[in-house]
């Protein structure tokens, strides 16, 4: 009666909070994800959650196979890694680096838990501020980057991770915090504090000021997110950053979050790998792991499309 199909369906609804991004993640229509709880709530004679609720409401029911897909999920999980070392070998290498500050606060334990899972594969990460890691993948210096700034190069496959908004962190008492969303000559009499890495490879440059002609009035760079969240908060200027990494200080009033245009400025974020490793057991576990990861600690993230 009950399969791990349904486990999967009612976690990936707890895990997303929406129907149609449960469905995407799950590689469903809404309606057949639909179909299926409806299907599954007729032979248990219960309702599993309420309808049209935000977030998701889940009945005792619900929540009792929620229990369930919690301790389960993980054993099937933790079998498919075991037979993929049987069919396939557990020896590897896997060095990455990271083109994203922000990235760190999710990837930590997505490396923490592989490491866990793989002990026989070698991991390194490496920062890919000082370096230009895309070139040094295709070479075989690397075997993934994560980034956001795809480039075609030969041999090299983008799986993206998740969607994202890029935001402007202002202080609560600045003149733009009343405004539904930041217009890009907003930034013009502004200090604009942003990691220090080139400006090619900030969207705040290449997608939102400089196709407008708009320069802003003086740069400042700072390596942790937190000095530039102090920053932003006593007025030192404004700060354009991932909504993840905004919504932990937004969220506790320390600085507002405002858009960026009218419909907002979208990235997706990428695992990029070199095509022939793609079908490597561990590296296909550490992508799934990323995403189960980055979904169920980001704030705000969504299904690549």
């Amino acid at each position: 009666m009950l399969e791990l199909r349904h486990l999967k369906t009612l976690h990936a609804l707890r895990e997303t909070d929406s129907l149609v991004e449960a469905a995407e993640r799950l590689h469903l229509t809404q309606s057949a994800l639909s179909h299926q709880f409806k299907e599954l709530e007729e032979r248990l004679g219960l309702q599993l959650f309420v309808r049209k609720t935000k977030p998701v409401r889940f009945t005792s029911a619900g929540l009792r196979l929620l229990q369930l897909a919690d301790a389960a999920l993980p054993l099937l999980r933790g079998a498919e890694r075991d037979l993929a070392r049987l069919a396939g070998g557990t020896a590897g290498r896997l060095h990455m680096a990271i083109e994203c500050h922000s990235c760190f606060q999710w990837l930590m334990p997505t490396i923490d838990q592989f490491r866990d899972a793989w002990p026989e594969v070698e991991l390194d990460l490496a920062s890919g501020f000082s370096f230009a890691p895309l070139p040094a993948l295709a070479r075989g210096d690397l075997d993934l980057v994560v980034t956001s700034d795809p480039v075609e190069l030969a041999g090299i496959t983008y799986v993206p991770l998740f969607t994202y908004e890029a935001m402007l962190a202002v202080a609560n008492q600045h003149r733009l915090a009343h405004k539904a969303y930041i217009q890009p000559q907003d930034l013009a009499t502004e200090t604009l504090i942003t990691y220090p890495v080139e400006r090619d490879r900030l969207d705040i440059f290449t997608r939102f000021l400089e196709p407008n002609d708009v320069e802003p009035a003086q740069v400042r760079t700072s390596e942790l997110t937190v000095m530039m969240m102090q920053l932003v908060a006593s007025g030192r200027g404004v700060c354009g950053l991932p909504n993840w990494a905004l919504h932990e200080y937004s969220s506790r009033h320390y600085v507002s979050a405002k858009r960026l245009g009218e419909k907002g400025l979208f990235a997706t974020l990428y695992a990029a790998i070199r095509s022939d490793m793609l079908d490597a057991p561990f590296m296909r576990d550490f992508l799934l792991t990323a995403k189960d990861t980055s979904f169920a600690s980001l704030e705000g993230v969504s299904v690549a499309r």
